[in-house]
């Protein structure tokens, strides 16, 4: 049974075991230090994590591995966040891609929304799109 992040199954002997997802999530962030701080509160939330710094690197990642989502920097060096995001909805639509404007006070409001994007991205996508009107 899977819930959430977190999955329980039972072992040979008939005892539950709480075992992490393998949440796959593409961090796109252009600072290093703050990539390597973002990539540690993704993984001890239980993400597996692969990271890019710039939006070439970025898509080259996105287009080979199998991801189940994308946390993506607005602002990266070689390219704006919204092409990039842009980009990867025309390879694989149905992937979620969250831009970001950078880590700060907001971060761990963001990994929360990030799960719950994760969980049911066409519903708060629907919801967005419901609080813009369209």
């Amino acid at each position: 049974m899977t819930c959430g992040l977190f999955s329980v199954e039972v072992d040979d002997q008939g005892a539950l075991q709480l075992l992490m997802s393998q949440t796959r999530v593409l961090c796109v962030e252009n600072h290093p230090e703050r990539l390597g701080a973002l990539k540690y509160m993704l993984e001890t939330t239980g993400y597996q994590v692969t990271a890019a710094t710039n939006g070439d690197q970025a898509l080259r990642l996105f287009t080979t591995l199998d991801v189940d989502g994308v946390l993506l920097e607005y602002d990266l060096p070689d390219a704006a966040g919204s092409a990039v995001r842009a980009e990867m909805k025309r390879i694989k639509p149905d992937v979620p891609v969250l831009l970001f404007g950078g880590i700060g006070t907001q971060t761990r409001f963001l990994l929360r929304f990030l799960d719950a994007y994760l969980q049911s991205p066409a519903r708060i996508e629907s919801d967005i799109r419901d609080l813009a009107g369209q």
